[in-house]
């Protein structure tokens, strides 16, 4: 299992919490069991998000491997120019 720290907007999408648990071993999956946990997430999810894992952001991969222990924030992914 590992712990997914959510942005705050995404928190009344999963019944108000800040951090879920979900089993994931790399970031593709880890959305993926997102979206199967909690349904609501597919939206913000499809819009696109960037993942932080021990503090290095994956913007795209989703064969990213996901260490152990680590820590993760799902975060909305930033636009503009």
């Amino acid at each position: 299992m590992v712990e997914v720290n959510l942005w705050s907007g995404l928190r009344s999408l999963t019944g108000g919490r800040q951090m879920v648990e979900v089993e994931a071993t790399t970031t593709g999956e880890l959305l993926r069991e997102l979206v199967q946990a909690y349904p609501q997430l597919k939206g913000p999810i499809d819009a696109g998000v960037s993942i932080s894992i021990d503090g290095r952001i994956i913007a795209t991969g989703l064969a990213e491997p996901i260490p152990d222990g680590a820590e993760i924030y799902l975060m909305q992914r930033l636009r503009g120019g």
